[in-house]
Parts: structure tokens; C-alpha cells; sequence
């Protein structure tokens, strides 16, 4: 036959309460520690990794572009003056 104990209910809910508090703490820890690092970054004035590629990409093609309006160049200049274009070029 059991019987049930009111001192240990008694403790079993303040255990479960105390438990109950410190899983809050620690979700409020998490919270404001992720917060913190957010506000670090914006304050860093670091770019998102989509502006980044973004960026990247818009520079590459701009570099392709200018490659290819170099070597146009190059060519109407081998037709304007008659010589090759090795000649021209540095």
C-alpha cells in the first residue's frame, strides 16, 4: 500500500517549477544573446551573402563586358591603320 507523501509533493513541485524557470532562463539567455550578435553585425555594416553574389556577379559581367569592347577596339584599330593588332597593343 502506498501512500502518497505531502512533503514529497510538495518538493516534486517545486522541483518541476524550478525546472520550469530555468528552461525560461535559458530561452531568454538565447534570445538576448542572439539579439546582441544581430545588433553586432548591423553595427558592423556587413553585407548579406545574396548582395554579395549579387555584386559579384554585376562586376563580372561588367569585366566581360569591357573585355570584349577592348578587343573590339583592337580590331578597328587593325582596320583603321592596316597593321595587327599585336602591333597596337602594349
Amino acid at each position: 500500500m502506498q501512500t502518497r507523501n505531502p512533503i514529497m509533493d510538495d518538493i516534486t513541485r517545486m522541483m518541476q517549477g524550478a525546472a520550469g524557470m530555468a528552461q525560461a532562463a535559458n530561452d531568454e539567455a538565447k534570445a538576448l544573446f542572439r539579439s546582441g550578435v544581430e545588433q553586432l553585425i548591423a553595427d558592423m555594416d556587413l553585407v548579406k551573402r545574396e548582395e554579395f553574389e549579387t555584386m559579384r556577379s554585376l562586376a563580372r559581367s561588367a569585366l566581360e563586358k569591357a573585355e570584349a569592347l577592348e578587343q573590339r577596339v583592337a580590331d578597328l584599330e587593325v582596320k583603321l591603320v592596316g597593321g595587327s593588332a599585336t602591333d597596337r597593343r602594349p
